[in-house]
């Protein structure tokens, strides 16, 4: 039995418009979450183009003949090697756009995160650029698969900060990563053996903003229907505040 695969995104409570993308694409066994940033619904057309990057190389490496847009590193794994060489392609084509040439008026500075979860047999890999998160929920826990590319992020791992200060932090929005911020970019990627029932799960910081590790685990416990509890997450974010976008992929191994 294959995997299944299921997402939903919602502009929230506060938003006039949705920066977010979400590709859910069960034929490449791949889903993706885009959290686009920039002036001028800028934000909007890089995780736009983020998501149609991935799935234009994905449908493009099915050919195993073909010609991939950068260089395939032998010292890595292939699932590692497709969520790079997916996201590095994207951050390309996000700096194109925006490179204040005719028709990229208000796009230059544009740029997105990125999660992307693949999944072949018993094994995922998580790729990530920025904020937003990976996660594997197994048997009611759920466990980070992500760490954020962030300025806080930054500061905790140095020990500088109490907790107090963590609580308090005043730019917990500034990231330290993104697709588009630079003409190369660093995709960090981790691998985790699956169990029956696993699900992975990826979203944007609208979801993990607004509602906590152990209420999200709690949801994906209760509701078994994978769809239904992508909208339950979502919905419980709107019921906190709902502040920002919020957007979910999930992928689940069955039992």
């Amino acid at each position: 039995m294959g995997f299944e695969f299921a997402g939903a995104t919602d502009v929230g409570r506060k938003r006039d418009h949705n920066e977010d993308a979400l590709l859910v694409l069960p034929e490449h066994s791949v889903a993706v979450v885009c959290d686009g940033m920039g002036g001028h619904e800028a934000g909007e057309v890089a995780s736009g183009i983020g998501v149609e990057t991935v799935k234009k190389f994905f449908d493009i490496v099915k050919d195993p003949d073909a010609t991939w847009p950068f260089r395939y590193d032998r010292e890595k794994d292939e699932g590692t090697n497709l969520l790079s060489v997916a996201a590095q392609w994207a951050n390309q084509r996000i700096r194109e756009a925006g490179d204040g040439s005719a028709g990229a008026a208000g796009k230059r500075g544009m740029g997105t995160t990125f999660v992307g979860c693949l999944v072949r047999e018993k094994k995922a890999w998580f790729g990530w650029v920025g904020d937003s998160r990976g996660y594997l929920w197994r048997r009611g826990e759920l466990h980070p698969t992500t760490s954020d590319h962030s300025l806080l992020n930054e500061l905790i791992k140095t020990g500088r900060l109490s907790e107090e200060e963590i609580a308090n932090f005043q730019h917990k929005n500034v990231i330290t990563r993104a697709l588009g911020m630079a003409d190369q970019t660093e995709v960090e990627v981790s691998a985790w053996d699956l169990e029956p029932g696993d699900v992975c799960l990826v979203c944007c910081d609208g979801l993990t903003g607004m509602v906590t590790d152990e209420r999200i685990a709690e949801i994906l416990a209760k509701e078994p229907e994978l769809q239904k509890a992508a909208q339950q997450l979502i919905d419980e974010a709107n019921a906190n505040g709902g502040v920002d976008n919020i957007t979910v992929g999930l992928v689940r191994l069955p039992s």
